[in-house]
């Protein structure tokens, strides 16, 4: 398997959108990780949780939605909403004016939960992953997949990079980029294909000195349908 050189992939996805300039409008900068261990608890189980509401619902309709769920849901204060009653969390499922989904609502009260834990482990939720080495950023994707609640696939992932996580995401036209070049030939979500896409990256990004974050946008925008 020989990756192709990043600056061919980089040419090829700024001639797709209009010249170098209009490319790099288009590419997000993560955060430093000083500036990730800032990033308060409400802040974490606010974002996991829209992602979750996202999947298989209009996005738009989720983010018109949103204030009523930070009124709801407290601001999304971990330690207010754990002291909710079974009760209490099925009266808010119900509640007209969020998206009434029972199943997603209580991912809100595990992931809270797994927030909570992972500050008494680690000084706080945002020191853990501000300290994840870059590296293993796919463990990360495990860690949110075992210790959370409907954060596997690419939820986790898109929470993360949202919040300014550096990380790649495999999304449909990342994975077909990589599947073209066989460097993934097994399953998405197996460590084989996470080990491979993440050497892939290593070495791009050595390349190029940009965040995984960047090397994944540009892949993306240099093929398929620009789902970054």
């Amino acid at each position: 398997m020989k990756l192709e050189k990043f600056q061919d992939i980089y040419s090829i996805a700024a001639q797709r959108k209009g010249g170098d300039e209009q490319l790099e409008c288009r590419l997000s900068t993560p955060l430093f990780a000083d500036e990730i261990a800032q990033i308060s608890e409400d802040r974490w189980l606010a974002e996991f949780s829209q992602k979750v509401f996202q999947c298989g619902i209009s996005w738009s309709v989720v983010r018109k939605k949103w204030p009523n769920f930070e009124e709801l849901f407290f601001g999304f204060k971990p330690e207010s909403l754990l002291m909710l009653s079974d009760e209490m969390w099925e009266k808010k499922a119900q509640d007209p004016k969020i998206i009434r989904h029972f199943a997603k609502v209580m991912t809100i009260q595990a992931n809270a939960q797994m927030i909570i834990n992972a500050r008494r482990e680690h000084g706080s939720f945002a020191e853990m992953v501000a300290n994840w080495p870059a590296e293993r950023i796919t463990e990360l994707w495990d860690y949110l997949k075992k210790h959370g609640k409907r954060l596997g696939g690419n939820t986790g992932p898109y929470a993360l990079r949202q919040l300014g996580v550096d990380t790649f995401i495999l999304s449909s036209d990342v994975e077909g980029y990589l599947r073209s070049y066989n460097i993934i030939d097994s399953g998405r979500d197996t460590k084989r294909a996470r080990l491979a896409a993440t050497n892939a990256f290593c070495e791009w990004q050595q390349q190029s000195g940009r965040s995984f974050t960047q090397i994944s946008q540009i892949i993306a925008y240099s093929c398929g349908d620009n789902r970054v």
